[in-house]
């Protein structure tokens, strides 16, 4: 097994960081002060000397490692955050703090199954306040394998205000052995609290280079060299949607689809049909990802409910399950939402690199295409909007995803869109 920070493409400054930091938190366990972790790594990343333990405490002390019990990865769609978080994780969990990949710490954190790294992953449009205070509570207890417990939020712009203070008075009085790991695409106020992101050190990733993520996707996932150049350039340095792009289908005729708008803008109605085509098409993509594990949750659910069962208070235990049965309704009717959203805005991704191409086409910029394969096509755009018409496309895109984001109906956003890029 490689290095935990071996899939964290094109991210050299950040590795470097999270790796000093380990071997800080390293030092505070063999130091055999970790009932004191909250202090000294505090005091680690402010260059001081925590109480008590004098001027020759170990790396935890060292300013120039950056220890904290509070950190946001921050960067674009794609750049990894998620994935530098787990293996910070990991790292952190190493039998040697180097996040070797060998070892049991590092094998059970990234497998998912280490019992003191909690994920939690978004399953609707929001993280609730319930979840955020059990999952503290959780955190508080000592970790099993004697060394951190650590808690990642995966898009913790998601979080309410009520699950944002839960967590604010958390990270403000850290337990012992225990840190957060935050992801967010940027630490502005509509992404983070303004008071959680003073208490956390912050990773900002960047949009890896295609050359980088086709490598990564010739070297872990056996992609052929050529498809995986073509896959990271479509994918826009996406990690995950490149390894999509170049082992899926239909992934890439959903993908050929989104191309073909521009061309079917001919009027009006086909601006309409093409917006129900585009919404439609999201919909049955989030569909096919989460009606198997729709119907695994439900049948589950009723298992433990009883259902089937013939003994005396069968009927009547399934009768009481309604309102647990409808909790998960709601859960999965959030979840499918939530997928639906994300398709549509892979798709909007994928046409937005398009007028980018016509404009730099237009500009005579000497920069590679996003979509090779549709370069001819935006090319004959250049010839025909210029570039002002195809900077005005490109920004009716932009328009229509900032739109979805502030939670207006996505048929009305997207309509909107399909008629500025026909009128230009």
């Amino acid at each position: 097994m490689p290095d935990v920070f071996a899939d964290l493409v094109g991210q050299d400054e950040a590795v470097a960081e999270l790796r000093r930091a380990a071997g800080a938190a390293a030092a505070v366990l063999r130091a055999g002060v970790a009932d004191r972790a909250p202090a000294l790594i505090a005091a680690g990343a402010a260059g001081e000397t925590a109480p008590g333990t004098g001027d020759t405490e170990p790396g935890a002390l060292d300013p120039s490692t950056g220890m904290t019990h509070a950190w946001i990865f921050t960067g674009p769609p794609g750049s990894g955050r998620s994935v530098a978080a787990r293996a910070f994780a990991a790292a952190l969990q190493c039998t040697y703090g180097t996040g070797c990949g060998e070892c049991p710490g590092c094998h059970t954190t990234m497998g998912g199954t280490n019992a003191d790294v909690r994920m939690v992953v978004p399953e609707g449009l929001s993280i609730g306040v319930g979840e955020m205070r059990a999952l503290v509570l959780r955190a508080a207890s000592t970790p099993s394998g004697g060394r951190w417990q650590v808690v990642v939020i995966e898009d913790a712009d998601r979080l309410t205000e009520a699950a944002g203070n839960a967590l604010l008075k958390a990270i403000e009085e850290p337990p012992p052995r225990t840190v957060f790991l935050l992801c967010a695409p940027s630490t502005h106020p509509d992404d983070i609290s303004v008071t959680i992101r003073s208490r956390c050190r912050v990773v900002p990733l960047r949009q890896p280079p295609a050359a980088a993520v086709a490598e990564v996707l010739v070297r872990r996932d056996g992609i052929a060299p050529d498809v995986a150049q073509w896959a990271a350039a479509a994918a826009q340095g996406h990690v995950g949607r490149a390894r999509r792009l170049a082992r899926d289908p239909e992934a890439r005729k959903r993908r050929e689809a989104v191309l073909a708008v521009p061309r079917r803008l001919t009027g009006v109605g086909a601006a309409f049909d093409a917006a129900s085509a585009l919404i439609e098409a999201a919909e049955a993509e989030a569909e096919a990802s989460v009606s198997e594990s729709d119907a695994t949750e439900r049948a589950a659910l009723e298992t433990a409910l009883g259902a089937g069962g013939t003994g005396r208070g069968a009927a009547g235990a399934m009768r009481g399950a309604a309102g647990q049965l409808k909790e998960l309704e709601k859960r999965q009717k959030s979840r499918a939402t939530r997928a639906q959203r994300d398709a549509l805005d892979r798709a909007l991704v994928d046409l937005a690199g398009f007028y980018r191409d016509a404009l730099t086409m237009a500009l005579r910029a000497p920069v590679d295409p996003v979509h090779t394969d549709t370069a001819a096509l935006a090319g004959a755009g250049a010839q025909k909007w210029d570039a002002e018409g195809s900077l005005r496309r490109l920004e009716a895109v932009l328009a229509c995803r900032a739109a979805i984001e502030a939670n207006v109906k996505p048929r009305i956003a997207v309509e909107a869109m399909m008629l500025a890029l026909w009128k230009g």
